[in-house]
């Protein structure tokens, strides 16, 4: 049986997955890892760690499937952003990988946004600021503040272009991921020399750019043993973890828009061409399905349900201990026996400031409108359709540019709630579809891997035979009115509280 290995590189995860050709999962591994926080603005992850999670994954896998090592016959990843190893002219790293959520490189973001302007690097880039997150600005704290580990470099890797040198010997980067390096022009698709020049370093110490789903070569040998793999698997380039999970619920062409609902809610909109915003608040990224740009960003998500629940769901989590359910399933059920619209109660969740796309640090949550009326399901069916709203709201920003979205692709943990995806079908006007994989990133990295070496004709056939629908979400028609009432409400509720927030 013919197979692709699949490997989501996460922040505190790492997920593999063993694909037959039409999509189903035949084994998965999850390896969690810890990060290492020096200080309150550094976050970092030593290689070795990343790696041994990977070697165990990858045993745990092909043990439970049974297949064989020979019949695995591509390799791809998929990759969290931005997390930074910087690397010998031997391939060793130099330090720990700096990981996209350390902060320390403020000052230098601000110096890098003052000599090139945010504007001129949002129209090269497709990143609306330049900050501490994207590895140009780690590069640049690097030489001021490690300037002796500068003079030994041999490349500045992403966590991708790491693991596909270790995989190979050979040093290649993608599309996808380097769009947020703030180094990289996403319209020409090469280096941006104004960048590199304000960094002091050169295209010699960057990997070779190849689109995404393309072959990078066969796993050394001496790798291929320590992995338990056959030395014919091809490993390939694949795409950021977004990126990945857009191709992996079939959101590989314009007009589809595919959210995931985590902790936090991503956003990915195709588009043919990149696509800035007047108002500097959606980024545009190359997306992993080459010669197409996705606008993508990030804002509040699950993470309001699940304060909700550790706060005041002690009822619930004693119920599903009882019945065997998970505390979600019967939230859920409290909040379907409310009606659409909550009798009144508005929400605006934005527990840790808005984010796309108000972008707006000070805001806070808001339950608006409650009455005696109002019990526990109201409070859990409002944090849900707020986190409709908060979908149509990034949706009116991308049609404002011009991008038509017909149809609403789901992923991550809220597309299991059968209740939420009819609530953003209702609110968004719009289908809302979910997919039978729910790891649709190691899915994504699967068909890119799949396509890279022959085995489907191109990324479309794959998505094709791989991605398969679980379910389609129409609008309610009776819901329409009352949820755009609604929505005005939520969106003027915003408005008006802003001078409250300070």
């Amino acid at each position: 049986m013919d197979a692709i290995l699949a490997v989501d590189l996460g922040t505190t995860a790492l997920k593999c997955a063993l694909h037959d050709l039409q999509g189903n999962v035949v084994a998965r591994d999850t390896e969690e890892y810890q990060l290492i926080t020096p200080d309150a603005l550094s976050v970092e992850m030593d290689t070795e760690t990343y790696w041994r999670a990977f070697n165990t994954a990858i045993a745990r896998v092909m043990k439970a499937s049974g297949v064989a090592p020979a019949d695995v016959k591509a390799l791809g990843l998929s990759a969290q952003g931005e997390t930074l190893i910087v690397v010998d002219k031997s391939g060793q790293p130099l330090r720990r990988a700096i990981v996209w959520l350390d902060n320390r490189a403020q000052a230098e973001a601000d110096e890098l946004g003052k000599l090139l302007g945010h504007r001129h690097a949002y129209e090269t880039t497709g990143q609306v600021r330049l900050v501490p997150t994207w590895p140009a600005a780690k590069v640049l704290w690097l030489r001021r503040h490690e300037p002796q580990l500068l003079e030994k470099v041999g490349k500045f890797l992403l966590l991708e272009d790491y693991f596909l040198h270790r995989l190979t010997g050979e040093y290649v980067c993608e599309g996808s991921l380097v769009t947020s390096t703030c180094y990289w022009n996403f319209r020409t698709k090469a280096w941006w020399p104004e960048m590199l020049k304000a960094l002091g370093i050169t295209t010699a110490q960057l990997p070779r750019y190849s689109e995404s789903g393309m072959p990078v070569g066969k796993l050394l040998p001496k790798v291929a043993e320590e992995l338990g793999l056959s030395p014919q698997t091809v490993a390939c380039t694949g795409a950021l973890d977004q990126a990945c999970g857009a191709i992996g619920v079939g959101n590989i062409r314009p007009g589809i828009f595919s959210e995931n609902t985590g902790a936090a809610l991503a956003i990915c909109a195709t588009v043919s061409q990149p696509t800035l915003d007047p108002n500097d608040q959606m980024p545009c990224h190359y997306h992993g399905v080459p010669g197409l740009y996705m606008l993508h960003t990030f804002t509040s998500g699950g993470i309001v349900l699940r304060w909700f629940r550790d706060e005041f769901g002690q009822t619930e989590k004693a119920e599903a201990q009882a019945s065997g359910l998970d505390a979600y399933d019967v939230m859920g059920a409290e909040a379907a026996r409310v009606p659409p619209g909550c009798e009144g109660l508005v929400m605006l969740p934005h527990l840790q400031g808005a984010m796309a796309p108000e972008a707006n640090p000070k805001a806070k949550g808001v339950f608006f409108g409650f009455t005696l009326r109002h019990g526990r399901g109201h409070f859990i069916r409002a944090i849900m359709e707020a986190v409709g709203f908060i979908v149509r709201r990034n949706i009116e920003v991308i049609e404002g540019l011009g991008v038509s979205v017909s149809e609403i692709r789901a992923l991550g943990g809220g597309a299991r709630s059968r209740l939420w995806k009819q609530i953003e079908a209702d609110i968004t006007r719009r289908p809302v579809v979910t997919t039978a994989n729910e790891e649709a990133a190691t899915l994504g990295a699967a068909i890119l891997a799949g396509k890279a070496v022959g085995l489907y004709a191109s990324i479309g056939e794959a998505v094709g035979q791989m991605v398969q629908i679980k379910e389609r979400f129409e609008p309610t028609p009776k819901n329409l009115s009352l949820y755009d009432e609604a929505y005005r409400t939520y969106v003027q509720l915003y408005n008006q509280s802003c001078p409250l927030f300070g």
